[in-house]
Parts: C-alpha cells; sequence; structure tokens
C-alpha cells in the first residue's frame, strides 16, 4: 500500500522545530532528531532544560515560546524561520491532570484545552501560509490514545486528544495535495512528567527514548497515525468497534482492576 505522507529517511540537515520539548516525549525526540543530522530548534516555556539541549548539541538553538500566548508564538516562529527555515514542525506541548465530573474545575478545563489544542491552532496560523508557498514540509502533532474514546478520569484531557485526532485527519485532506505531510502521534503510557502523577497500574508502559524511535520508524514509513506501543494500542482501537454497553463494562473493570 501506497505510504500516506512522503517518507522521511534521511534527516540530515532537515530544519526541526519541536514545540513542547522540555522533557518527556518532547526532549526524547530532539535528542533522537539530533542524532540523525537534522537541525533542532527546540521551544518550551523551560529555558534551562532547552539551553541544556542545545550545549549538548551544537547546531540546535533555543527558543522561548508560551503557546497560550499568540505575541510569544510569533516571536519564537521568526526566530525559527529567520534562523534555519521550517521543514518540519513537531507539536508537542501537553498538559495533563485528572479529572472527573465529581471534582469539576472549569479553570483545568480552560487550560487544558488552550494547551493541547488551541495552542496548537495558534502555531498553525503562522506555520501554515509558508508551508504551502514552499509547497513541501510536515507537521507532527502529539495526541494521545485517550482521545479514541472517553476514560475515567479523562474528562479535562481526553476531549482535547479527540480534537486533535479531527484536526489531524482534516489537515490531511487539505495538506496532502500540496505536499505537505501529516502525522499524527498517538501514544500509549510514556515515562513522562506527565503521567507520573499517575496512581494506577500503566499498562505496557515505554520510555520516552522509546517512544521517540517508534515516532521516528513512522516517519521514515510514512504513517499517517503513529500508535505504540502496539501490543496495547491496538487494544484500544479494538475496543473503538464495541457497543457502548460493552465498552462500558470493559473499561469500568479494567480501570477498577487497575488501582494501586
Amino acid at each position: 500500500m501506497k505510504p500516506l505522507n512522503v517518507p522521511i529517511v534521511d534527516w540530515t540537515n532537515k530544519s526541526v522545530w519541536l514545540i513542547g520539548a522540555s522533557s518527556g516525549i518532547g526532549m526524547a525526540c530532539a535528542i533522537e532528531l539530533a542524532s540523525l543530522g537534522a537541525k533542532v530548534a527546540v521551544s518550551a516555556r523551560s529555558m534551562e532544560a532547552l539551553n541544556a539541549f542545545v550545549r549538548d548539541h551544537s547546531s540546535s538553538i533555543a527558543v522561548d515560546i508560551d503557546v497560550m500566548n499568540i505575541d510569544s508564538i510569533e516571536k519564537a516562529f521568526n526566530v525559527v524561520k529567520n534562523h534555519q527555515g521550517i521543514d518540519v514542525v513537531i507539536y508537542c506541548a501537553g498538559h495533563y491532570l485528572e479529572q472527573s465530573a465529581g471534582q469539576y474545575n472549569l479553570a483545568e478545563m480552560v487550560k487544558h484545552n488552550d494547551i493541547n489544542y488551541l495552542g496548537l491552532c495558534r502555531v498553525l496560523s503562522y506555520i501554515l501560509p509558508p508551508l504551502m508557498s514552499q509547497g513541501y514540509g510536515h507537521i507532527g502533532m502529539i495526541s494521545s490514545v485517550a482521545g479514541y474514546q472517553g476514560l475515567p478520569k479523562s474528562l479535562a484531557y481526553g476531549p482535547t486528544k479527540a480534537a486533535l485526532i479531527n484536526l489531524s485527519e482534516s489537515l490531511y485532506f487539505d495538506l496532502h495535495d500540496l505536499g505537505i505531510g501529516v502525522s499524527l502521534i498517538n501514544p500509549g503510557f510514556v515515562q513522562t512528567p506527565l503521567t507520573a502523577q499517575n496512581n494506577f497500574h500503566m499498562p505496557a508502559l515505554i520510555s520516552a527514548d522509546v517512544a521517540a524511535r517508534e515516532m521516528v520508524k513512522g516517519w521514515g514509513k510514512g504513517d499517517f497515525e503513529i500508535h505504540y506501543p502496539k501490543r496495547f494500542t491496538r487494544v484500544l482501537k479494538l475496543l473503538k468497534l464495541f457497543p457502548y454497553a460493552l465498552y462500558f463494562k470493559l473499561i469500568k473493570s479494567a480501570t477498577k482492576q487497575s488501582k494501586v
């Protein structure tokens, strides 16, 4: 079957902008791509971690960004564009805090949406015009298997990831024929500062380094959706096909058993 995207098999001198790269999957991806020869611009609010990365990778730059602030995004975009140009943009910024109806917190609902979804929408307003003008490039966004269907304690987080899934699919329709790739990354459980707060067993937990290698592998094959680890994500994909009565019963049972 023909790849849905042009495979990225050679990262040498590729100009990559990683947003949300101060820790977790974003930082691991920055390290992996730099090792493959990419020119990496890392952005986040935590400049300490970014500056440490730059000290170890001389061809990289660190640019601070607040994805909730349009002026900050514009400033960061101009720095990256003028310094190295933009071939690939990977949106890794994310916020996660458990929430259920019994502890409903509107401020957290808004914050999740502002960072996980609207942050990317703001970034797109700057990167889409130059990518469409140059007729090549790639946009990758980290969503989550939590966006597949509703899950317990995911009242704030899950809907934002579902929005990213839908957005990426729509973007693919619009951008594919223009020569611009779109990839949707749906991780399962990955060891990051975000998942460290979980107080339950996380099945098929993998390291951020392994996650980064899975992403590179998916880009190399031209995949649209890159999901991992497949021994876990394939089960969740199967559950999407079940009728709701069975889905709710199975998820409720599984999450009860996973408490520690």
